[in-house]
């Protein structure tokens, strides 16, 4: 097996950049936190069902997802939300 961790760090990064940036025109429309953070939650769960993860990083999101119960998914959504909102920010 062939590792290439440029390739897979920029896939990441991309993949956080590109949900940090829908989460900030969330924000900017006017979306409240709670309503950023239940579709977050619905977003993962269509991810971890229908997406075969690109990358370690997403897969391992993926495992956590389908391991976790509503509640531990929900704070994993939040977290996620959390991450990208102060990677925005700096």
């Amino acid at each position: 097996m062939e590792f290439n961790q440029s390739e897979t760090f920029s896939h990441w990064e991309r993949w956080k950049d590109t949900l940090a940036k829908t989460i900030s025109l969330a924000e900017t429309a006017g979306m409240s936190e709670k309503t950023i953070d239940t579709i977050a939650l619905r977003v993962g769960n269509i991810l971890s069902a229908r997406v075969d993860p690109e990358n370690r990083e997403q897969r391992l999101l993926q495992e956590l997802w389908r391991v976790g119960d509503d509640h531990e998914r929900a704070v994993l959504a939040k977290l996620i939300v959390n991450m990208l909102q102060t990677e925005v920010r700096h």
